[in-house]
Formats: C-alpha cells, structure tokens, sequence
C-alpha cells in the first residue's frame, strides 16, 4: 500500500522533534503535526522559562549574603522585563527547532491531527487526511485542574509565565516538583507565597532527608505551607480570589496556582478508532521500544507516563527513530534517570531513596550536613545535605541525594559513574577537589548508620 508518509509525528515538542528529524537523517519523508508552538513543554511553557524565571528569583539570596562580601545593593525589580527577555528566549529556541526540522526535509504541519485508523489521520482545520506507513503520538501532558466551584478563577504553569503583573500573593496547591519550583519563583520575586498540599510533606517520592531540608529551605524563605488540606472551591473577593479550605478554613489571594499533576494529552485524539489501548489513568498504554497495541502507531514523552522529562521523551524518541527507521532496535533504560527540582535550595537525585534501599539488603548510609560556603560570611543558617546510600562494606552505590547550591549539575555527573555500577570503592579512590561541596561525595570515611537485617542501626 502506498501512503504519503513513512511517518506521521503528531506533536513538535522534545520527543516528536527528535523522533522526526531522526527519522528523515535516515531516509524517511516525514510530516509532524503541531497545534501550538514548535519546541513543545519544555520549551515554551516548561523547563526553559521556568529555569530562566528560577534564576531572576535566585537574585534576591544573592543580594542577601552581597553585604557580607562588601557589596552594597540597591536593586528593584521589573517582572514585564523578565516576561520579555523570556519571550525573547524561547523564541530563538522555537527558530532552532524548526530549523532543525526543516534542514532533513521534514514538512512541519501547523494544525491538529486527529487519529483516524492505523495509518491515517485527519488535519482538523486542513480538513484533509494524511496516511503514513507509522505514527508516533508525542502530544505530551496538560495541567491538571481540580474539579472544584471557581476552578476557572485559578491559573496552572501555562499561565504563570505571563501574569500581566505580579499578584501581592499566591496560593499553590500541590506538593510535587511544578508546585515547590513555582513557590521559588513567587517568593524569591517578592510575593507573599502559600503552599497548600494534601500529603504531610512535599515532594512525595524523594527521600526523607530531601524533603525536610527542602521544606526547612521553603520556610526560611518565607514561604507558609499548609500540610493535609485541599482548596474546596474559589470565589471572587474584590480584586482578589478567596480560597475556602477543606479544613473550613477561607482565605484572599491575590492569586491562586494549581500544580497538581499533569494529564496525557489524548482527549479527542481519536486513538480509539485505530484501537490503540489505553491505561486506566489516560496514557498510552507502549511496550520496551514504544510500540502500542497497534504495531504501525508508536508514542513517546509524557503521554506514555513511563517519566515526564524532557531527556527521556528525547531519548525515547531517538530509539523510537533508530527502532524503525535504522534497523537497530534499542529500549531505553528508565531504571536510572537523574533529576533535580529547581527550587531553592535546589535538589538533584539518582538512583534508590533510603527507605527502597533497605528494602533490597544490607545498606551503608553516608550523609553530611554543613553550611554552604557562600553563606559562611553571612548570618545564613541553612544546611547544604548529601547523602551518598551503598552495599554494605564498601559495595555498589544504590542512590546519590544532594540539597544545596549547584546540585543539579553534581548530580549529572554523579549519574555517569553509577550508570556504570561504580563502588563506594571507586568513589574512595577519586582524589577530592577543595574547597567544593562536591568533594564531600568522595570523602566520607566511614558510614554515619546502616541498615542490616532491615532493621537501623546507629544514626
């Protein structure tokens, strides 16, 4: 059968651009389909102007501890001119990526596509069809909003990047990296900022000692956090939003955030026609190599739910695109992905957390706690945190956790040699470079408890 395509991505964003454009480097005549913007999430209204918005709030700890070097700051604040140096950003980044797409020759469709069989789909407002040997579904995730009374009076991370203003409070309500990230910004750019989670501690699945330094991190910034509440519903107070709490609890806010989780974008994607099976919870249900229950559609990136990040919908992609296209079938490895939330202190993690490792054998716990330099001068109190969590005796590191300036990128590199099974051994035999916080990692000369049998001992 002949069709117009060999591939049909229907998405730009990091994973249907990578796949795309990989795809037509090897040979194949490629169309992908996007109803918005080129570049997807991550760079339009994701990790990009969030890291740019992290920095600006970053500023103001830096003016902070400036008087203890010798500096005086006199500095204000312009948030127009931050959603305009954004704008301008990511519009560069927009050009890249169609460049980058254009340059093997792939036609980029800008409409909504919508699943019409196994090899086709439809072009909503092309009013036309497009059949192809294989489609990929990368159209990502969308902010979930609760299903409360005045629900349309709050805004998601979509909207937060260009708030005509700055409001004189906010309340966000979610525990996980979008919510904790977003606190940073508000109240790092001066506004009064509320977190409201269901849990009793945010950032759910990080380890213990990571969530209470962040929270502990959170308060000394002024952020207030609300623990086991949920908003009922929102109404209009003036020029402000009234929050009622679960607890009975009503509030005003000069604005409210949800940052509660994100749902796969296949509403009305047609999916059900070509038969593509669905998990209960939305996303698309793929094997190893991203393949669906229909063997010609493939998807990638968050609407998979396997890990909602950029470099794994990218690398995804990418093997998607040497799978079918090269003929060298590849399965990305989830199993051990690094990653940081960009909040204030900042966190980065690889690998098992403290309570999953006592769950796989006897464990040796390595953790250090001390101020961080740039903050010796100064009356600044906080504690930077790593914890290194190994095999008994010396064995295989299971899980890295650092909490303070520069994790992130510690922690990338941290990935490589546990990607490659290093020992605590190993990490011994690296000479330490002084003075740096990351030379804790490599300088612990015994473990501060262990746990044997399942059980803690010491600590």
């Amino acid at each position: 059968m002949t069709h117009d395509y060999d591939l049909v991505v229907i998405g730009a964003g990091s994973g249907g651009v990578r796949a795309a454009r990989m795809a037509a480097t090897y040979g194949a005549k490629v169309a992908i389909v996007e109803e918005f913007r080129v570049g997807g999430t991550c760079v339009i209204r994701g990790c990009v102007p969030k890291k740019l918005y992290v920095y600006a709030s970053r500023f103001h700890d830096l003016f902070d501890v400036a008087s203890s070097f010798g500096w005086k700051v006199d500095a204000s604040f312009d948030w127009p001119t931050l959603v305009a140096a954004k704008e301008k950003e990511i519009t560069r980044l927009e050009s890249g990526y169609t460049a980058n797409l254009e340059k093997p020759g792939v036609e980029i469709i800008k409409d909504r596509a919508v699943v019409t069989g196994p090899n086709s789909v439809r072009l909503v407002n092309g009013d036309r069809e497009l059949t192809a040997k294989y489609l990929l579904i990368a159209t990502g995730a969308h902010p979930n909003i609760p299903h409360i009374p005045g629900a349309e009076l709050g805004i998601t991370s979509n909207e937060a990047f260009d708030l005509p203003a700055l409001p004189h409070s906010i309340l966000i309500e979610g525990g996980g990296y979008i919510a904790v990230e977003f606190a940073t910004i508000f109240a790092g750019l001066g506004v009064n900022t509320t977190l409201i989670y269901r849990g009793d501690c945010i950032l759910r699945t990080f380890d213990e000692d990571m969530r209470r330094g962040l929270e502990a991190g959170l308060t000394d910034r002024g952020v207030k956090l609300i623990y086991q509440t949920t908003i009922s519903s929102l109404t209009k107070h003036g020029d402000d939003i009234s929050a009622a709490f679960s607890d009975g609890v009503t509030a005003p806010y000069g604005a409210v955030m949800f940052a509660t989780g994100r749902i796969p974008n296949v509403r009305g994607l047609g999916l059900d026609k070509a038969g593509v099976v669905l998990e209960s919870s939305g996303i698309i249900k793929v094997d190893a190599y991203s393949q669906t229950s229909v063997p010609s559609i493939y998807a990638v990136g968050d609407v998979t739910g396997r890990a909602q990040l950029t470099p794994v919908a990218i690398r995804e992609g990418q093997y998607f695109a040497e799978t079918v296209f090269n003929n060298n079938k590849l399965a990305v490895d989830h199993s051990m992905i690094p990653t940081a939330v960009f909040s204030d202190p900042e966190i980065g993690v690889v690998g098992l957390t403290e309570t999953e490792a006592a769950t796989h054998g006897d464990i040796d716990v390595h953790l250090a706690r001390f101020r961080p330099m740039m903050n010796t001068l100064s009356t600044r109190t906080e504690r930077m945190i790593l914890k290194l969590i190994t095999e008994k005796d010396g064995g295989k590191v299971l899980g890295c956790h650092i909490l303070g300036p520069g994790a992130a990128e510690m922690i990338q590199l941290v990935a490589i040699p546990m990607g490659m099974g290093a020992t605590k051994a190993d990490f011994d035999r690296t000479m330490a470079l002084h003075p740096s916080a990351a030379e804790e990692l490599v300088t612990f000369k015994g473990p501060s408890y262990t746990y044997r049998n399942g059980e803690k001992v010491g600590g």
